[in-house]
């Protein structure tokens, strides 16, 4: 009786032994295979639909960003956006973060760029040298120092590029603090962008388009809603609401259909909304919504659910 349990005894050691190995070589796998990540190291990148230049242009991430990293192909590196949009860029337009290492202006002092474009320079001064860079709104940088009150840098801020330079941007380039806004608030955004060009893809200050423009009206407002017009009708995060019963804020849909959308914009109130568009001249514009033809091509209107409660006005 000795002996067998004494066998049973070390078969279960041996099992245990085994287990424990293949837990830990387990957990080695998914500490080296973590998802890397990589920071957009230009003013605006283009994200394409495959990794070359002749595929069509499906978004933009602007600088300063990270991505998730999803495949490479000779040049060119997939990646995810945090609005959970999928695309190619250049490889050279990124840098790639270590497994150590934070993302980029995610720590220390931090700003966001308030104004349609900021320009960023090697020294605190505006006509010594032209700009190392100019990027767009909403661009996030680290802060490194500020300029002394009575010095010839009064006024400016030291920053850290992506490359790890250092620059000087204005302060008043920048938000220190960047909240929330109301949807007055947002509205106001919105007609700072008035005459913006209209740009396939856009996703920045330097060329929106449709739903480009209004998921940045939405997000300023603290709200993340998907990239595409069609996939913003359907997001679970807006009820339907009537047409009769809409509200400042309110995001409106176009199309042929409720099936086939193709178009969106912002309610503003006074029957006028704000958008990006095509029609008669490209750009940012408020329209009517009894005027044509986007009366007639009205098919879908949202109100995001957070904002459902205690909106009345």
């Amino acid at each position: 009786m000795v002996v067998p349990t004494i066998s049973v005894s070390l078969s279960s050691a041996r099992k245990l032994l085994l287990l424990s190995a293949l837990l830990l070589a387990l957990s080695g796998l998914a500490q080296t295979n973590t998802t890397p990540s990589a920071i957009v190291a230009v003013p605006v990148a283009n994200m394409f639909s495959a990794g070359n230049a002749d595929s069509d242009v499906v978004s933009q991430a602007i600088y300063g960003t990270t991505v998730v990293m999803l495949g490479e192909s000779s040049g060119w590196v997939k990646v995810r956006t945090p609005d959970q949009y999928s695309g190619w860029l250049r490889t050279d337009q990124v840098r790639l973060l270590s497994s150590s290492e934070l993302p980029y202006a995610t720590s220390a002092k931090t700003a966001q760029v308030s104004s349609l474009m900021a320009n960023l320079y090697r020294e605190p001064d505006v006509t010594a040298h032209q700009p190392l860079l100019t990027i767009p709104f909403e661009s996030r940088l680290e802060i490194t120092a500020e300029g002394q009150r009575q010095g010839k840098d009064n006024g400016w801020l030291q920053v850290r590029l992506v490359d790890g330079r250092l620059a000087w941007v204005q302060r008043g380039d920048l938000d220190l603090a960047p909240r929330k806004l109301t949807i007055d608030e947002s509205i106001a955004l919105g007609r700072r962008f008035l005459g913006t060009t209209y740009t396939w893809a856009g996703t920045s200050s330097l060329g929106f388009d449709c739903s480009g423009f209004t998921q940045m009206l939405v997000r300023s407002r603290g709200i993340i809603m998907p990239r595409d017009a069609d996939l913003q009708a359907a997001w679970s995060g807006a009820d339907s609401i009537d047409r009769k019963r809409l509200r400042p804020g309110d995001l409106l849909f176009f199309g042929s259909s409720a099936d086939h959308i193709t178009h969106t914009g912002m309610f503003i109130g006074h029957g006028q909304f704000i958008h990006d568009t095509t029609h008669v001249h490209p750009g940012v514009q408020i329209s009517r919504l009894k005027d044509q033809p986007w009366t007639s091509l009205l098919v879908a209107c949202r109100r995001t659910k957070q904002e459902l409660v205690g909106t009345a006005r």
